[in-house]
Order: C-alpha cells, then sequence, then structure tokens
C-alpha cells in the first residue's frame, strides 16, 4: 500500500525515492553500461546497503536488470520499452534519417539529431558519410554538456525559461557571460558554431514543429578545410535541412522528403 499523508497526498518519503531513482538512472549513458551497488552508493551519496536495497527493487520493477559482472547493475526492460514508445512519440525522429543522410552526404561530416532531455539534449540519431573512412562522430544516447552547439541552439529557443535560469545558474561570472553571447548568437543567426578540442567544429540549427523547437540538426567535423564561414555552402546545407525537416513536420506545402526524393532519383 502506497504510503501516504493525511488527505491523501504522497509522502515526502515517497517523493525522496522517486528522486532517488531519478539519481540512479540518471548514472547510466553509453560510457556507463553497469554499475554495482557501490558506485551507486559513492555517485549518489548513499550507503551501500541502502544503494543495493534500491537496485534490487528496481530489478523487481524491471527498471534495472542484472548486469554481466558480478553484482552490477544495468538498465532494464521496462526502460527499453518505454525509450522506444517515447521515441516513437516524437514524429521527428521517424522522418529524420532520410534527411540526415543526405545531409552527411553533401557535407561530407557527420549528421547528427538531438532531443532534449531532462536537462540538456541527447542524442537520438547519427548519420556518417559512407565516402569518408575516417569520422568525427558521437554515440546515440551522450547527453551533450554547455560546449556543445545542439545545447547552445536549444537553450536560445526553449519556452521553458526556468530551465535555461536553472542551467545558468550555478555558472561562475565569466562562463554564464559567454554562454548568453552564445545563445544571442544562436538567436540572430539561425545556428551555432563550436569550435571543440583536437580541431573539431559542431554546428547546429533548431528544427521547430507547431509547439517550437522539437529537436536540433547538427554536423561535426575536422575543421580542417571546413569552411564555416555565414552563408557557406555547408552551413547553408545544414540550416536548409533543419528547415526542411521543420517544414514536414509542420506539414508545410512543398516542404521536400529527401526519403521520397532519393528513391525517386
Amino acid at each position: 500500500m502506497a504510503n501516504t499523508e493525511p488527505g491523501g497526498e504522497t509522502s515526502n518519503f515517497d517523493i525522496q525515492s522517486v528522486s532517488r531513482v531519478g539519481q540512479i538512472l540518471s548514472l547510466f549513458g553509453p560510457r556507463t553500461v553497469e554499475l554495482t551497488a557501490a558506485d551507486i552508493a559513492e555517485r549518489v551519496g548513499l550507503n551501500r546497503t541502502t544503494a543495493y536495497r534500491y537496485a534490487m527493487s528496481m530489478v523487481t520493477a524491471g527498471i534495472l536488470e542484472r548486469g554481466t559482472r558480478k553484482g552490477a547493475f544495468t538498465l532494464g526492460g521496462l526502460l527499453l520499452q518505454l525509450g522506444i514508445h517515447a521515441l516513437h512519440r516524437k514524429r521527428v525522429v521517424d522522418i529524420a534519417p532520410g534527411y540526415l543522410d543526405e545531409l552527411a552526404r553533401t557535407s561530407g561530416a557527420t549528421a547528427v539529431l538531438s532531443l532534449w532531455g531532462i536537462d540538456a539534449p541527447v542524442v537520438a540519431l547519427v548519420q556518417e558519410d559512407p565516402a569518408r573512412t575516417v569520422h568525427v562522430t558521437v554515440r546515440p544516447g551522450t547527453q551533450l554538456d554547455l560546449s556543445a552547439s545542439q545545447t547552445r541552439v536549444f537553450l536560445a529557443h526553449l519556452t521553458d525559461h526556468l530551465t535555461v535560469e536553472r542551467t545558468m545558474e550555478p555558472l561562475p561570472a565569466p562562463q554564464r557571460a559567454e554562454l548568453e553571447a552564445a545563445i544571442y548568437t544562436a538567436r540572430r543567426t539561425g545556428y551555432y558554431v563550436s569550435k571543440l578540442p583536437d580541431g573539431i567544429y559542431g554546428a547546429a540549427a533548431p528544427v521547430f514543429d507547431e509547439h517550437g523547437i522539437c529537436a536540433t540538426v547538427a554536423l561535426l567535423g575536422s575543421e580542417l578545410g571546413a569552411d564555416l564561414s555565414p552563408g557557406s555552402p555547408l552551413l547553408s546545407a545544414l540550416t536548409s535541412t533543419a528547415a526542411a525537416l521543420g517544414a514536414e513536420l509542420a506539414g508545410r506545402e512543398g516542404a521536400p522528403n529527401a526519403q521520397l526524393r532519393r528513391v525517386a532519383e
């Protein structure tokens, strides 16, 4: 039976339990596929016994399952089921592959589609240029940080200003000022280019549906030989792809469909 306070409201204990489950789940990612109770305890700030009890309860609920290593846990079948369901509700994921394929071939770079997660963008789809043998790429499921062009484009267009403010609040003044300037640039130009370590660039543009920004389309590649000047063919291909994808989502007449066009050719 649920633990409730008088009046039928959920107790603080239950609310904390839900929060703890969320904290534990957020520890997993493309580079962290398994965690032990000791790992969970250290990263969440629990004792090992409590962390183990949480993990076992989540196994019973299908949220986690036993990992390949002794004493390890990994994401469970329930999350896989819900994740697939959630992605299928995002129509942009269904129609984006053709656009990404054409963009990767046109630009010679890696094309990426990202969606907004809890508090940051998450990579949903990646398409590499098949003509290249060496790729700059990113794994689907990667949560992007504040330096990513996709993050800055999202922050420029999110209508939830509390989310934007919460993202900026912990930043030191110089970093906050730099991020605010980047957000302004992304709004003004319709795209954003980030210069990343090791001579890598990331360029992103927003995709809008009838509710506002729903995704970003991005290119990842080497700065060597890449024309990233305003109006360059590379940036024009990026912004045109994002606009065409948004037009199809909105059902506007004349919106190009890369998949159908490629079949026709």
